[in-house]
């Protein structure tokens, strides 16, 4: 089964000095170690590359671009990128009329359509219930914790 992963599993998957790191990398070697694959979509590199590059003091990593990119590039090998459409900006119109999604959760139905155009049914996140809305459209959230049997 193919599993979107999250830019907040991503984030705390790339810091190692995270408390959340451990059980992401845990739950990622789980779902490979069960035969499924893990990939991201241009959205996730997008957000991920904000915080990347974001300031320490406005919550983010500080990097800088060569580094965000040496990072970005890591995470782009350990979790291909889903192929982009206009399919995709279709389906994300759809998406955000007919649950009536506005501000930042926008960038969520994104991710959601990214995974309905490319047959994709489940997503990896820290943030299952920001994805409840999208169950009628076959989306399951899943959370690390429930694919290691710890919680955090």
């Amino acid at each position: 089964m193919l599993y979107l992963v999250d830019t907040n599993v991503l984030l705390r998957f790339a810091d190692r000095s995270h408390p959340l790191h451990p059980l992401i990398r845990t739950a990622v070697r789980e779902l490979r170690q069960n035969g499924h694959k893990l990939q991201i979509s241009s959205q996730n590199c997008i957000e991920f590359w904000n915080v990347a590059t974001r300031p320490i003091e406005r919550n983010g990593f500080g990097l800088t671009p060569p580094e965000a990119e040496q990072l970005l590039q890591l995470i782009e090998r350990l979790f291909p990128v889903l192929p982009d459409s206009s399919e995709i900006y279709r389906e994300w119109r759809r998406l955000v009329f007919v649950f009536g999604v506005s501000g930042v959760q926008v960038h969520d139905a994104r991710l959601v359509a990214a995974m309905k155009v490319n047959a994709i049914s489940h997503i990896l996140t820290l943030n299952v219930e920001d994805f409840k809305r999208y169950l009628s459209e076959g989306i399951t959230a899943v959370a690390p914790e429930t694919v290691t049997g710890k919680n955090t």
